[in-house]
């Protein structure tokens, strides 16, 4: 069941311009979001209110005769809401807001090119870039409703970003998937030429079909209620952290010789509860439940790595900037980096796609982590905690390679210091 089924307009604005300002993707008295109603109806988010701490209270609605309910004005740009709806009767949801990787293409002219990621480019829809006018004018409205004509995800010129949806998550979708190749175009443009998907290997990867058998659910063991009690804490963590988006990434424990947890897909990752895991037994699903379609490529490298406990793809920006360019990762920067993750192999693209096993063979006790071309990052390890802590060693590890690129040559560590750190570590 969608759990939005029965969300208030109110509280869905609320928690959704939350989590955006949670994850500085708009300032304080930046960003609009609003939701039509199946009467007509259009709630939205106020003009001049603090947009890190609305209150349900605060979200007006303008009724479909003109009238207005609600404490405060409506947004300045409701205009442009409305001409959005009036020129899309299938968009039912709008985001607007001015994240910074965003915003640098407008003010660049240029839009992102979301054939980076297979999921980016299938989450964002068509892409549009509306020309200037004047916040709040009705020809803003009329520029950007003649690009939704077209799109739906469209740069504003010098301004910020709007985008639709079938819902206000599904906007929400849109929208962080958008900001995230933005991001990884600009850091990955840091480190080299950016590479992009062809048709066919975006193709290979969309009609890639997982179709496990199910299984009755079984009573759960106090060993499994307590795993899943901690894959939902970190996929949050993670959420909250950038390390995962809602759309992107799957995360995975062992319960057992013959079976794992596993994040569901189509599923809102920073929402997830712990019935939401799926039990993955015997090659079998737990019945009523849909695990990630990464399923077989998690289920590989558990049969082929008995040490590995839990397994993570990610989509950490800094790291996936080395997913989307020939620049290698190198781990030897600091002790912790490469105690953490020796050598960190790259994956050629859709290896992990393949119902073949083959990606287990890019891993082992001497390279626990890998860089997946076009896709992100995998870490294997030997807890959720574990694995967790290496994910964060690897992308902070990134983002200083990247940064220190700015300043000047990257120096690593010399194969002596390598050594003493392979004996005093027992990393054999």
């Amino acid at each position: 069941m969608n759990r939005q089924q029965y969300a208030h307009p109110r509280d869905e604005i609320m928690e959704t311009m939350s989590r955006i300002y949670r994850y500085r993707m708009t300032t304080t008295s930046g960003g609009n979001l609003s939701i039509r109603d199946e009467s007509g109806d259009v709630w939205i988010s106020p003009a001049r209110v603090d947009k890190g701490n609305l209150s349900r209270r605060d979200i007006i609605c303008v009724r479909a005769d003109g009238s207005i309910d609600g404490p405060h004005p409506p947004s300045s740009e409701f205009p442009f809401h409305q001409a959005v709806y009036e020129a899309r009767p299938d968009i039912q949801a709008i985001v607007h807001a001015h994240p910074v990787a965003l915003v640098a293409f407008s003010i660049c002219g240029r839009t992102p090119d979301t054939k980076l990621f297979h999921q980016a480019h299938s989450v964002c829809g068509r892409i549009g870039f509306a020309p200037y006018a004047l916040p709040g004018s009705a020809q803003l409205g009329s520029n950007i409703a003649a690009t939704f004509a077209s799109s739906d995800s469209v740069i504003l010129e010098n301004h910020g970003v709007v985008v639709g949806g079938e819902s206000l998550a599904h906007a929400f979708q849109r929208f962080e998937a958008f900001e995230f190749a933005a991001k990884t175009i600009i850091k990955g443009s840091q480190l080299g030429k950016i590479r992009y998907l062809s048709d066919q290997e975006l193709d290979r990867a969309h009609r890639r079909q997982v179709a496990l058998k199910s299984t009755p659910a079984t009573p759960a063991t106090a060993t499994e209620k307590e795993l899943r009690s901690q894959l939902r804490e970190f996929v949050r963590r993670g959420c909250r952290q950038r390390l995962l988006i809602s759309t992107e990434g799957s995360f995975s424990v062992r319960i057992g010789d013959d079976a794992f947890l596993i994040t569901p897909t189509q599923q809102d990752r920073a929402t997830l509860e712990i019935n939401d895991f799926v039990r993955v037994q015997g090659g079998q699903r737990e019945r009523g439940k849909k695990a990630s379609r990464a399923v077989v490529a998690h289920q590989a490298i558990y049969a082929r790595h008995p040490n590995v406990q839990a397994v993570v793809f990610a989509h950490p920006v800094n790291a996936t900037a080395f997913s989307v360019t020939d620049s290698k990762f190198d781990a030897r920067t600091i002790p912790e980096s490469y105690v953490f993750l020796r050598d960190v192999r790259r994956v050629p693209y859709g290896v992990q796609y393949q119902n073949d096993g083959r990606i287990a063979d890019y891993l082992s006790t001497a390279s626990p982590a890998a860089i997946l071309e076009n896709d992100g990052v995998l870490v294997t390890g030997s807890s959720v905690l574990d694995v967790f802590d290496r994910l964060e060693v690897l992308e902070s590890t990134a983002e200083a390679i990247i940064n220190a690129r700015s300043l000047g040559e990257v120096a690593p560590m010399s194969d002596d210091v390598i050594g003493e750190l392979r004996t005093a570590f027992d990393l054999n």
